[in-house]
């Protein structure tokens, strides 16, 4: 399969920071990399770096078949890039948004409208051309950004924490732009996100920690490695049922979700856990009043994933 994006060993350091710490990835054509961590972990720094606004300290970045070292301009004509932060022009238009950064991107004037209607089609904002960006909500504002970076058909998209500060459903709509935009704009994306909602739509996934890139594989295979060791509890309160469990030998983490705990047991212990582990808390929470409503086995999530990493 085609490599688009090819990043090996990159270094970034701000004084006494190493922000990013010898990271390899790669991203391939028709493929969603998604690249996950907490805050802090160097998302923000890594993307920087791939699409040229940052140069590493160290390290190589190939974008299609051009160095972003040694041919920097080719390179970034292959990328489009959306920032966390708008970085459109609030006193222009929709229309003239897009105008303007398919004229910086060199489109000629015959062609920039019709792709520029093409595009804002796409995205849903053909009927706001006229509005002015200032006054678009948080998710119109994202797609229109997204829009001024597909105006000149890139080959891989640079996403960073696309949907941040948007409500439910604009992130499920932005979501289902960029797997049509995989399947119909022949382009690959690589984004980052703090969602494990949206990670999971990913090809790929890359969890960043401390600057490394500590693990990466598809979500499935991920998940795949807690396998037959998160045991799910609900009960009341869960703030006994947790720290009884805690005190399990067996017990390697716990971590709520909502209405229920999370149990991570310990590895090639699960098998003949789960009976005693019932039993044990149901007698240890009586003194305190807690009753379990259920307690089974279920399916890892990506949560349970990264949490046992972070931990780790």
């Amino acid at each position: 399969m085609n490599t688009l994006v090819r990043a090996q060993k990159m270094t970034k350091t701000f004084g006494d920071t190493v922000a990013v710490n010898q990271v390899s990835l790669q991203v391939r054509a028709g493929e969603i990399y998604g690249l996950v961590g907490p805050d802090g972990a160097g998302k923000t720094t890594t993307m920087r770096l791939l699409c040229g606004a940052l140069s590493p300290d160290t390290g190589e970045i190939t974008v299609g078949e051009y160095s972003m070292v040694e041919n920097p301009d080719k390179a970034r004509e292959q990328i489009g890039y959306l920032s966390q932060k708008f970085s459109m022009y609030e006193d222009l238009t929709v229309k003239e948004n897009i105008r303007f950064f398919a004229e910086v991107r060199g489109i000629p004037r015959e062609d920039w409208h019709s792709r520029s209607m093409e595009i804002l089609e796409f995205v849903g904002l053909s009927a706001f051309i006229d509005r002015r960006a200032v006054n678009l909500s948080g998710g119109m504002k994202q797609k229109l950004g997204l829009a001024c970076a597909l105006v000149h058909r890139p080959r891989i998209l640079l996403l960073d924490e696309p949907t941040g500060g948007v409500d439910p459903v604009t992130r499920q709509d932005f979501w289902q732009l960029i797997i049509k935009m995989v399947a119909e704009q022949d382009t690959s994306v690589l984004v980052s996100t703090p969602y494990m909602d949206e990670a999971v739509r990913c090809t790929y996934v890359g969890f960043l920690k401390n600057g490394h890139l500590v693990v990466e594989d598809k979500p499935r295979a991920l998940r795949d490695r807690l396998a037959g060791r998160i045991i799910e509890l609900r009960g009341r309160p869960l703030n006994v049922l947790r720290s009884v469990s805690m005190a399990d030998q067996d017990v390697e983490g716990v971590q709520a979700f909502g209405d229920r705990l999370h149990i991570r047991i310990r590895e090639n212990n699960a098998p003949h856990v789960i009976t005693r582990l019932k039993s044990s808390i149901q007698g240890r929470t009586s003194d305190h009043g807690a009753t379990i409503d259920k307690i089974d086995m279920v399916d890892p999530s990506l949560e349970d994933v990264f949490i046992a990493i972070l931990e780790g």
